[in-house]
Protein backbone atom coordinates (compact mmCIF):
# COMPACT_ATOMS: atom_id res chain seq x y z
CA UNK A 1 0.00 0.00 0.00
CA UNK A 2 1.58 3.34 -1.04
CA UNK A 3 1.89 6.06 1.58
CA UNK A 4 -0.05 9.32 1.42
CA UNK A 5 3.08 11.28 0.49
CA UNK A 6 3.13 9.31 -2.77
CA UNK A 7 -0.59 8.96 -3.36
CA UNK A 8 -1.84 12.51 -2.69
CA UNK A 9 0.42 14.30 -5.24
CA UNK A 10 -0.52 11.70 -7.84
CA UNK A 11 -4.23 12.20 -7.18
CA UNK A 12 -3.94 16.00 -7.29
CA UNK A 13 -2.03 15.95 -10.59
CA UNK A 14 -4.50 13.49 -12.11
CA UNK A 15 -7.43 15.75 -11.17
CA UNK A 16 -5.80 18.70 -12.95
CA UNK A 17 -4.96 16.53 -15.97
CA UNK A 18 -8.51 15.24 -16.28
CA UNK A 19 -9.94 18.74 -16.05
CA UNK A 20 -7.59 20.03 -18.76
CA UNK A 21 -8.25 17.07 -21.06
CA UNK A 22 -12.00 17.54 -20.79
CA UNK A 23 -11.76 21.27 -21.46
CA UNK A 24 -9.56 20.78 -24.53
CA UNK A 25 -11.78 17.99 -25.86
CA UNK A 26 -14.93 20.09 -25.52
CA UNK A 27 -13.39 23.30 -26.82
CA UNK A 28 -11.42 22.01 -29.80
CA UNK A 29 -13.25 18.79 -30.69
CA UNK A 30 -10.10 16.67 -30.32
CA UNK A 31 -9.94 13.58 -28.16
CA UNK A 32 -8.72 14.07 -24.61
CA UNK A 33 -6.32 11.15 -25.09
CA UNK A 34 -3.90 13.31 -27.01
CA UNK A 35 -3.49 15.34 -23.79
CA UNK A 36 -3.81 12.44 -21.35
CA UNK A 37 -1.03 10.18 -22.64
CA UNK A 38 1.87 12.67 -22.30
CA UNK A 39 0.37 14.06 -19.08
CA UNK A 40 0.16 10.59 -17.51
CA UNK A 41 3.73 9.92 -18.59
CA UNK A 42 5.09 13.11 -17.03
CA UNK A 43 3.07 12.59 -13.83
CA UNK A 44 4.20 9.01 -13.29
CA UNK A 45 7.85 9.66 -14.17
CA UNK A 46 7.84 12.76 -11.96
CA UNK A 47 6.65 10.64 -9.05
CA UNK A 48 9.44 8.14 -9.61
CA UNK A 49 7.72 5.44 -11.66
CA UNK A 50 9.41 4.28 -14.83
CA UNK A 51 10.48 1.13 -16.53
CA UNK A 52 9.95 -0.34 -19.98
CA UNK A 53 6.18 -0.71 -19.54
CA UNK A 54 5.27 2.78 -18.35
CA UNK A 55 4.27 4.18 -21.74
CA UNK A 56 2.01 1.17 -22.25
CA UNK A 57 0.24 2.01 -18.98
CA UNK A 58 -0.31 5.58 -20.19
CA UNK A 59 -1.78 4.38 -23.50
CA UNK A 60 -3.99 1.72 -21.89
CA UNK A 61 -5.35 4.03 -19.19
CA UNK A 62 -6.14 6.74 -21.71
CA UNK A 63 -8.03 4.22 -23.87
CA UNK A 64 -10.03 3.04 -20.85
CA UNK A 65 -11.24 6.60 -20.20
CA UNK A 66 -12.30 6.92 -23.84
CA UNK A 67 -14.90 4.16 -23.40
CA UNK A 68 -16.90 6.40 -21.06
CA UNK A 69 -16.30 9.76 -22.72
CA UNK A 70 -17.02 8.44 -26.24
CA UNK A 71 -20.20 6.65 -25.12
CA UNK A 72 -21.47 9.87 -23.55
CA UNK A 73 -20.54 11.82 -26.67
CA UNK A 74 -22.29 9.36 -29.01
CA UNK A 75 -25.50 9.54 -26.97
CA UNK A 76 -25.41 13.33 -27.00
CA UNK A 77 -24.77 13.54 -30.77
CA UNK A 78 -27.36 10.85 -31.51
CA UNK A 79 -30.08 12.87 -29.80
CA UNK A 80 -29.36 15.55 -32.41
CA UNK A 81 -29.39 12.99 -35.25
CA UNK A 82 -25.75 13.68 -36.11
CA UNK A 83 -24.29 10.15 -35.96
CA UNK A 84 -23.99 8.41 -39.34
CA UNK A 85 -24.76 4.85 -38.25
CA UNK A 86 -24.19 3.44 -41.72
CA UNK A 87 -20.57 4.64 -41.74
CA UNK A 88 -20.11 3.39 -38.18
CA UNK A 89 -21.48 -0.10 -38.96
CA UNK A 90 -19.32 -0.48 -42.05
CA UNK A 91 -16.12 0.80 -40.44
CA UNK A 92 -16.41 -0.64 -36.91
CA UNK A 93 -15.19 -4.22 -37.63
CA UNK A 94 -11.97 -3.08 -39.31
CA UNK A 95 -11.34 -0.44 -36.64
CA UNK A 96 -11.81 -2.96 -33.81
CA UNK A 97 -9.51 -5.48 -35.49
CA UNK A 98 -6.84 -2.83 -36.06
CA UNK A 99 -7.15 -1.78 -32.41
CA UNK A 100 -6.54 -5.35 -31.18
CA UNK A 101 -3.49 -5.66 -33.43
CA UNK A 102 -2.32 -2.38 -31.90
CA UNK A 103 -2.58 -3.89 -28.39
CA UNK A 104 -0.40 -6.83 -29.45
CA UNK A 105 2.21 -4.44 -30.84
CA UNK A 106 2.17 -2.15 -27.77
CA UNK A 107 2.60 -5.16 -25.46
CA UNK A 108 5.83 -6.04 -27.29
CA UNK A 109 7.35 -2.56 -27.38
CA UNK A 110 9.25 -0.75 -24.65
CA UNK A 111 8.60 2.79 -23.46
CA UNK A 112 11.35 4.29 -25.63
CA UNK A 113 9.89 2.90 -28.86
CA UNK A 114 6.35 3.91 -27.89
CA UNK A 115 7.55 7.44 -27.11
CA UNK A 116 9.05 7.70 -30.58
CA UNK A 117 5.86 6.42 -32.22
CA UNK A 118 3.67 8.77 -30.17
CA UNK A 119 5.95 11.70 -30.98
CA UNK A 120 5.90 11.06 -34.74
CA UNK A 121 2.14 10.53 -34.90
CA UNK A 122 1.38 13.52 -32.64
CA UNK A 123 3.60 15.69 -34.82
CA UNK A 124 1.62 14.55 -37.88
CA UNK A 125 -1.69 15.38 -36.16
CA UNK A 126 -0.41 18.80 -35.10
CA UNK A 127 0.70 19.64 -38.64
CA UNK A 128 -2.71 18.70 -40.02
CA UNK A 129 -4.43 20.81 -37.33
CA UNK A 130 -2.24 23.79 -38.17
CA UNK A 131 -2.12 23.50 -41.96
CA UNK A 132 -5.23 21.50 -42.98
CA UNK A 133 -7.81 23.20 -45.19
CA UNK A 134 -11.57 22.66 -45.23
CA UNK A 135 -11.65 22.23 -49.01
CA UNK A 136 -9.16 19.33 -49.13
CA UNK A 137 -10.80 16.15 -50.50
CA UNK A 138 -9.75 12.59 -51.34
CA UNK A 139 -13.12 11.71 -52.83
CA UNK A 140 -16.80 12.73 -53.04
CA UNK A 141 -17.98 10.00 -50.62
CA UNK A 142 -16.68 7.42 -48.17
CA UNK A 143 -14.71 4.70 -50.01
CA UNK A 144 -15.90 1.17 -50.76
CA UNK A 145 -14.76 -2.13 -49.31
CA UNK A 146 -11.36 -2.36 -51.01
CA UNK A 147 -10.18 0.96 -49.54
CA UNK A 148 -12.29 0.79 -46.37
CA UNK A 149 -10.64 -2.38 -45.02
CA UNK A 150 -7.05 -1.06 -44.87
CA UNK A 151 -8.11 2.46 -43.84
CA UNK A 152 -10.38 1.27 -41.00
CA UNK A 153 -7.67 -1.06 -39.72
CA UNK A 154 -5.14 1.78 -39.84
CA UNK A 155 -7.46 4.09 -37.84
CA UNK A 156 -7.80 1.49 -35.06
CA UNK A 157 -4.14 0.50 -35.09
CA UNK A 158 -2.67 4.02 -35.07
CA UNK A 159 -5.16 5.22 -32.45
CA UNK A 160 -4.09 2.49 -30.02
CA UNK A 161 -0.41 3.33 -30.62
CA UNK A 162 -1.26 6.86 -29.46
CA UNK A 163 -3.80 5.93 -26.78
CA UNK A 164 -6.50 8.09 -28.39
CA UNK A 165 -10.07 7.70 -29.62
CA UNK A 166 -11.51 8.20 -33.07
CA UNK A 167 -11.34 11.96 -33.43
CA UNK A 168 -7.73 12.68 -34.38
CA UNK A 169 -7.71 10.28 -37.33
CA UNK A 170 -11.41 9.65 -37.95
CA UNK A 171 -12.57 13.24 -38.32
CA UNK A 172 -9.92 14.27 -40.90
CA UNK A 173 -10.48 11.02 -42.79
CA UNK A 174 -14.25 11.52 -43.04
CA UNK A 175 -14.02 15.19 -43.95
CA UNK A 176 -11.49 14.34 -46.67
CA UNK A 177 -14.22 12.07 -48.09
CA UNK A 178 -16.79 14.88 -48.05
CA UNK A 179 -18.60 14.01 -44.78
CA UNK A 180 -19.83 17.28 -43.15
CA UNK A 181 -17.72 18.22 -40.15
CA UNK A 182 -20.48 17.96 -37.51
CA UNK A 183 -21.47 14.50 -38.77
CA UNK A 184 -17.81 13.46 -38.88
CA UNK A 185 -17.22 14.56 -35.26
CA UNK A 186 -20.36 12.74 -34.08
CA UNK A 187 -19.53 9.54 -35.96
CA UNK A 188 -15.89 9.61 -34.84
CA UNK A 189 -17.13 9.41 -31.25
CA UNK A 190 -18.51 6.00 -32.23
CA UNK A 191 -15.10 5.14 -33.67
CA UNK A 192 -13.73 5.93 -30.22
CA UNK A 193 -15.86 3.26 -28.52
CA UNK A 194 -14.92 0.75 -31.21
CA UNK A 195 -11.23 1.46 -30.59
CA UNK A 196 -11.27 1.76 -26.81
CA UNK A 197 -13.57 -1.05 -25.68
CA UNK A 198 -11.69 -4.05 -27.13
CA UNK A 199 -8.25 -2.54 -26.60
CA UNK A 200 -8.81 -1.51 -22.97
CA UNK A 201 -10.27 -4.95 -22.20
CA UNK A 202 -7.21 -6.58 -23.75
CA UNK A 203 -4.84 -4.28 -21.84
CA UNK A 204 -6.35 -5.50 -18.54
CA UNK A 205 -4.72 -8.85 -19.35
CA UNK A 206 -1.27 -7.36 -20.06
CA UNK A 207 0.90 -7.52 -16.89
CA UNK A 208 3.35 -4.64 -16.33
CA UNK A 209 6.18 -4.75 -13.80
CA UNK A 210 6.92 -1.78 -11.49
CA UNK A 211 3.55 -0.15 -12.26
CA UNK A 212 2.13 2.80 -10.31
CA UNK A 213 -0.17 1.83 -7.41
CA UNK A 214 -3.59 0.29 -8.14
CA UNK A 215 -2.80 -0.77 -11.69
CA UNK A 216 -4.64 -3.78 -13.12
CA UNK A 217 -2.88 -5.19 -16.14
CA UNK A 218 -1.80 -2.00 -17.89
CA UNK A 219 -4.74 0.18 -16.71
CA UNK A 220 -4.17 2.49 -13.74
CA UNK A 221 -7.43 2.71 -11.80
CA UNK A 222 -6.92 6.07 -9.98
CA UNK A 223 -5.96 7.77 -13.26
CA UNK A 224 -8.99 6.22 -14.98
CA UNK A 225 -11.49 7.18 -12.25
CA UNK A 226 -10.26 10.73 -11.65
CA UNK A 227 -9.95 11.51 -15.34
CA UNK A 228 -13.51 10.38 -15.99
CA UNK A 229 -14.83 12.41 -13.04
CA UNK A 230 -13.12 15.59 -14.22
CA UNK A 231 -13.75 15.27 -17.96
CA UNK A 232 -17.47 14.78 -17.36
CA UNK A 233 -17.43 18.14 -15.57
CA UNK A 234 -15.15 20.16 -17.84
CA UNK A 235 -15.96 18.82 -21.34
CA UNK A 236 -19.41 20.53 -21.37
CA UNK A 237 -17.70 23.75 -20.24
CA UNK A 238 -15.30 23.51 -23.18
CA UNK A 239 -18.17 22.83 -25.58
CA UNK A 240 -20.06 25.85 -24.25
CA UNK A 241 -16.96 28.02 -24.73
CA UNK A 242 -16.59 26.73 -28.29
CA UNK A 243 -20.06 28.05 -29.16
CA UNK A 244 -19.12 31.52 -27.88
CA UNK A 245 -15.81 31.90 -29.68
CA UNK A 246 -14.02 30.93 -32.87
CA UNK A 247 -12.08 27.74 -32.13
CA UNK A 248 -9.99 27.87 -35.33
CA UNK A 249 -7.22 30.16 -33.94
CA UNK A 250 -7.22 28.08 -30.75
CA UNK A 251 -6.71 24.92 -32.81
CA UNK A 252 -3.60 26.43 -34.31
CA UNK A 253 -2.30 27.38 -30.87
CA UNK A 254 -3.03 23.86 -29.64
CA UNK A 255 -1.27 22.47 -32.73
CA UNK A 256 1.89 24.36 -31.69
CA UNK A 257 1.55 23.03 -28.13
CA UNK A 258 1.03 19.48 -29.43
CA UNK A 259 4.07 19.79 -31.71
CA UNK A 260 6.18 20.87 -28.71
CA UNK A 261 4.93 17.86 -26.71
CA UNK A 262 5.64 15.56 -29.67
CA UNK A 263 9.16 16.90 -30.13
CA UNK A 264 9.85 16.49 -26.41
CA UNK A 265 8.67 12.87 -26.60
CA UNK A 266 11.01 12.31 -29.55
CA UNK A 267 13.85 13.90 -27.59
CA UNK A 268 13.26 11.52 -24.69
CA UNK A 269 13.00 8.57 -27.05
CA UNK A 270 16.43 9.47 -28.45
CA UNK A 271 17.87 9.63 -24.93
CA UNK A 272 18.49 13.37 -24.67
Amino acid sequence: MPDLATLLPMLALLLVTGALAGLVAGLLGVGGGIVLVPAYFYIFTGLGYGGPGLMGICLATSLATIIVTSARSVMSHNRKGAVDWQILRHWAPGIALGALVGVLVVAQLRTQALQAIFGLLALTVSLYMALGRDHWRLGPQMPGLAVRVPLSGAVGFLSVLMGIGGGSFGVPLMTLYNVPIHRAVATAAGFGITIALPSAAAFLLVPVADAPPYTIGAVNLPAFALTIAMTLITAPMGAALAHRMNPRPLKRVFAVFLAAVALNMLRKALGY
